[in-house]
């Protein structure tokens, strides 16, 4: 095991490890829950809820915790300095208008995609996602758009390491067939994947790029019935490279592609 750094606070640790224990599936835990998701006693855990409630991060509803709004601020002054989500937004809401589907920006956090930005469909079907939601990389198109970006011993590095999981019977099923994906996506400069992450779901992603520096990925999330990925490829992913194209002239300049 790793040596930790004289100055490390192991409460501070557990405090953030308690924060996230409470996620979208389950925002409402016990006591004895909080405990067995941080591996700590249950005493352990009360007392740190019990802080964390006095401070209104969390409240207590019954027998259990959940989050309060002010667990917000932990992550708002990073989100109100990052310019990109502010830039992207009317033109990620411009294309959800044009396109009556779901629209996102997401960025590459370790092994995970992040939403920074996402404009819901304006029509009654929409896919339901929120900023800070974190998807595993490999899963998404976001992620491998946001993948073939890396430097070359960066991509090694994670492939290396990363573990696959079936999230449906389509989820890609090996290291080099990720592999495959990502060059793929290198080499078009798009990704589509297509019901691996959940059933009935498509994304198409493309980068936006700050000169040759990926920055984020731009993503169209559908419903696979409302059109083929022939279709979407014809129709979605021009106006799509337009919106990443646009958010990049914004953000500080033209998109290169690398050579």
């Amino acid at each position: 095991m790793e040596e930790q750094a004289a100055y490390f606070v192991k409460s501070v640790e557990k405090a953030f490890d308690v924060l996230l224990a409470f996620t979208p599936d389950q925002p409402s835990l016990t006591v004895s829950q909080v405990a067995a998701r941080t591996d700590m006693t249950r005493a352990s855990a009360r007392r740190f809820l019990l802080t964390l409630a006095d401070l209104g991060y969390v409240r207590a509803q019954g027998p259990a915790f959940e989050l309060t709004a002010r667990s917000l601020d932990v992550g708002r002054s990073y989100l109100a300095g990052l310019t990109l989500p502010r830039v992207a937004e009317p033109h990620l809401r411009d294309l959800a208008a044009e396109l009556n589907e779901t629209t996102a920006l997401c960025i590459l956090d370790g092994e995970d995609v992040v939403y920074v930005v996402c404009v819901p469909s304006p029509g009654l079907l929409s896919v339901s996602i929120t900023v800070g939601t974190r998807f595993p990389a490999w899963a998404t198109s976001m992620g491998r758009v946001l993948l073939a970006g890396l430097p070359a011993p960066q991509l090694e590095e994670y492939l290396q390491s990363v573990q696959l999981r079936r999230f449906t019977d389509r989820s890609i099923g090996s290291v080099e067939d990720l592999r495959a994906e990502v060059e793929a996506a290198r080499t078009r400069g798009w990704s589509m994947v297509s019901q691996e992450l959940e059933e009935g779901l498509r994304g198409v992603a493309v980068p936006v790029r700050r000169g040759n520096e990926v920055v984020a990925a731009a993503n169209v999330s559908l419903q696979t019935h409302r059109a083929a990925a022939r279709d979407i490829e014809a129709t979605v992913l021009p106006q799509l490279t337009e919106a990443a194209r646009r958010i990049a002239l914004d953000y500080g300049g033209p998109a290169v592609r690398a050579v």
